[in-house]
């Protein structure tokens, strides 16, 4: 059985921290995910070798939020789906720097499945919090969701396999009020308030994505098993 390295293993170990210890608890709407689809995962080229570009996504979340934060909740519905635009590019620019094909279905759908983590929830049966729990949940339909974009070529936004993976996410993620809306949906909270809340928003889910990709680049090299036998240790 091959070793993972040291520095492997602390990698692992990063990425367990970011996946299962959330900053702040975060909640996506079904709508603004498929808003934001196309325009962000299926957009982005394939670069070999190309670094994510946290910051500079950082930024345009914050000067979205900025925007937002001067109307209110009246704000909210322009702003809240061209921010989840900019996090879904945000996370598919970690998945390729984390060595994956951003063309292949598995690789879109992955990046979607970055909504549905945030750790363990005491709301939330033990069944269906952590990160290997939450991948299970999904698991199922993202396997019948990436066979059918293999065989069609494309995701079809209104084919019933890709309404049911939105679905699961946003029973977990988009059914409640996030702590953005209620923060953000205050009118004086202004420019500065919203810029911070985008901010912290979208520093949640590229922190996801680190984990994530982190653990999924480990079980290529490694095999799936060994890796979330090590998870969970």
């Amino acid at each position: 059985m091959k070793q993972l390295t040291k520095e492997e293993l602390e990698a692992l170990q990063v990425a367990k921290q970011l996946l299962e210890n959330p900053g702040i608890a975060m909640k996506i709407t079904k709508t603004s995910l498929l808003k934001a689809t196309d325009a962000a995962i299926f957009t982005l080229k394939q670069e070999s070798g190309a670094k994510h570009q946290n910051l500079l996504h950082k930024i345009t979340a914050g000067t979205a939020g900025a925007v937002g934060g001067l109307f209110g909740i009246a704000g909210l519905a322009v702003e809240l789906p061209i921010t989840t635009t900019i996090i879904l590019r945000s996370v598919a620019d970690i998945a390729r720097s984390n060595g994956e094909i951003i063309s292949a279905p598995e690789t879109k759908l992955a990046c979607l499945e970055v909504f549905a983590l945030g750790g363990n929830s005491i709301e939330e049966s033990t069944l269906e919090s952590g990160y290997y729990a939450t991948r299970t949940f999904l698991s199922n339909s993202m396997s019948q969701a990436t066979r059918y974009v293999t065989e069609q070529g494309i995701i079809n936004e209104g084919a019933p396999l890709f309404l049911n993976i939105i679905g699961k996410i946003a029973k977990k993620f988009g059914v409640q009020v996030t702590e953005k809306t209620i923060a953000q949906s205050i009118p004086v909270i202004g420019a500065a308030g919203g810029a911070l809340i985008n901010t912290l928003f979208i520093s949640h889910f590229q922190d996801m994505a680190k984990g994530h990709f982190t653990i999924r680049k480990l079980e290529r090299k490694y095999g799936s098993s060994l890796i979330e036998e090590l998870y969970k240790t």
